[in-house]
């Protein structure tokens, strides 16, 4: 900050995030925010229906720039986020998950790119995996496959040797850690509540850029993740929300002949396989939850407003 700068002049940031029965892990994150430099920060903690000790932990820790918000029923992802997003009173808000340690800087190199570009509504950091530091798990990510519902993340489990340095547009936002401008939330409406979990980034980020704005990566910022904290690497909730968003984000933001080539390569290929493979295992709960995936799209309908199809849409 410039020398005689006044504080109360630079953006107000809301720091959102979650907690869900780890109350040790979220403080970690609580902790790691006391490097931040950037001057004028707000910190929400949604406590997503657990029951653990955070609210004392918070107490304890003297956290000054933490507000504390009570949910008694979990809300999953985009519930948690869009009750944190209620109470934020920031020009911008970072959607930051609780498994994450920040570095000092963080803040001010997100906000870089928003004076730079009117265009810009998202910006993403690199993420590098907490128990592997010099490994990236994001650096922007590829197009969507509408043929199979899939996208990857860039530079996925590469050594980080400056090979994704470059900042510019990206296709979707990473659900660990984005910031995001009020102008966003005015034009575009929040995460959609539907998913709860997994896939709700993606369709967000598609209605945001059909609403003509930018996502963009930035390099120099940079957090550490610790993933898969709050859901474990795999189990049968992981499995029925993969399963059922994946199919509920491709009706909503595909349709016309890549939805129908969608359909007949997940119906005809990925489900079988799926199938095949939790039998031959014998996990009749992925099993059960694969089913439910599926019959939860044939009672669920996307509404009549819904975004417009993504394939219409050019990246940033």
């Amino acid at each position: 900050m410039a020398e005689g700068e006044c504080v109360e002049a630079r953006p107000l940031i809301s720091l959102i995030t979650i907690n869900y029965n780890q109350a040790a892990v979220t403080c970690d994150l609580l902790e790691s925010t006391r490097a931040l430099t950037y001057p004028r920060y707000e910190i929400i903690v949604v406590n997503n229906g657990s029951k653990d000790d955070l609210a004392e932990r918070i107490a304890q820790g003297n956290y000054p720039h933490v507000k504390y918000i009570d949910s008694p029923d979990n809300l999953g992802f985009s519930g948690g986020n869009n009750l944190g997003i209620r109470y934020a009173q920031g020009d911008y808000y970072f959607l930051l998950n609780n498994d994450t340690i920040v570095t000092a800087d963080l803040l001010e190199q997100l906000l870089a790119p928003f004076a730079e570009n009117p265009a810009v509504g998202v910006v993403c950091p690199k993420i590098r995996y907490y128990d592997q530091p010099t490994i990236i798990q994001y650096a922007g990510y590829h197009p969507l496959n509408e043929y199979t519902g899939r996208t990857w993340a860039i530079g996925l489990m590469e050594l980080d040797q400056g090979q994704h340095d470059k900042p510019g547009s990206t296709w979707f936002a990473h659900g660990a850690a984005m910031l995001v401008s009020r102008t966003v939330l005015e034009r575009a409406g929040s995460l959609d509540d539907s998913f709860f979990l997994y896939y709700e980034e993606l369709d967000w980020s598609a209605r945001i850029r059909r609403a003509g704005f930018t996502i963009y990566y930035q390099p120099k910022a940079l957090i550490y993740h610790r993933e898969s904290m709050s859901v474990g690497k795999m189990n049968p909730m992981k499995v029925y929300y993969h399963t059922r968003n994946r199919l509920w984000f491709m009706r909503r933001n595909v349709d016309g002949f890549p939805l129908l080539v969608f359909y007949m390569y997940f119906f005809c290929i990925a489900l079988p396989k799926a199938l095949a493979q939790y039998t031959l295992r014998w996990q009749p709960a992925y099993l059960k939850a694969i089913k439910d995936a599926v019959i939860w799209n044939f009672t669920h309908t996307p509404s009549p407003t819904a975004p417009a199809p993504l394939s219409a849409v050019v990246a940033g």
